[in-house]
């Protein structure tokens, strides 16, 4: 298994990001927050997870070990694969998770695409006595999480070279059109025909 993967940043897209190794670029699939803290040109090391199916080999890259344990741990729970597992981690950070199932929090975890009532309290149940108490070590805010599309479209722009003022205005002008189950790809080109006008 891959335990990290440290080099240049080749490139960084909406969902991922390419290191550089060796002269191997490796695509790692990243959380908006993880993909906000690198620059392509500029070194970075991440913590990885390796998922192995039939028919591929996904990277996991994670802002740190933390991100990257809690990341194996609730894909211990049934239902749960790698894609839900990142999905809880662009909404929360793993002491809002930690928090959330100490808490019994269905709420906080129904924000999570992909995550229903039941699938919340099945959750809760199966990781109550595994997840452990927050650690507070994390660094991040733990308000109320961004909607993660806004944070993947904003870093979508920033990455295609806008500066980051006009993609947050971007982002703003097609939040109205998000809905209930907002499709990342729609709005980032709507974002764009905004900011082609402009």
């Amino acid at each position: 298994m891959i335990a990290f993967v440290r080099g240049e940043v080749a490139a960084v897209s909406v969902t991922s990001a390419v290191l550089q190794v060796g002269g191997v670029g490796l695509e790692l699939m990243c959380t908006p927050g993880t993909l906000a803290t690198l620059r392509p040109g500029q070194p970075a090391t991440l913590p990885t997870s390796m998922v192995v199916r039939e028919d591929s080999l996904t990277l996991f890259g994670f802002l740190d070990d933390d991100e990257k344990a809690t990341f194996e741990l609730v894909q211990t729970a049934s239902g749960v694969g790698p894609k839900l597992a990142q999905a809880m981690l662009a909404c929360l950070s793993p002491d809002d998770l930690r928090v959330a199932v100490a808490g019994d929090d269905v709420k906080t975890l129904t924000r999570v695409p992909g995550i229903g009532q039941k699938g919340a309290q099945r959750i809760i149940l199966e990781l109550k006595d595994r997840i452990g108490a927050p650690t507070g070590i994390s660094g991040r805010v733990t308000s109320a999480p961004v909607d993660p599309w806004r944070a993947q479209v904003h870093q979508g722009l920033v990455g295609l070279g806008w500066s980051a003022r006009d993609a947050d205005q971007a982002v703003e002008s097609v939040a109205p059109d998000a809905g209930d189950q907002p499709d990342v790809g729609v709005l980032l080109r709507a974002a764009l025909r905004t900011l082609s006008r402009t």
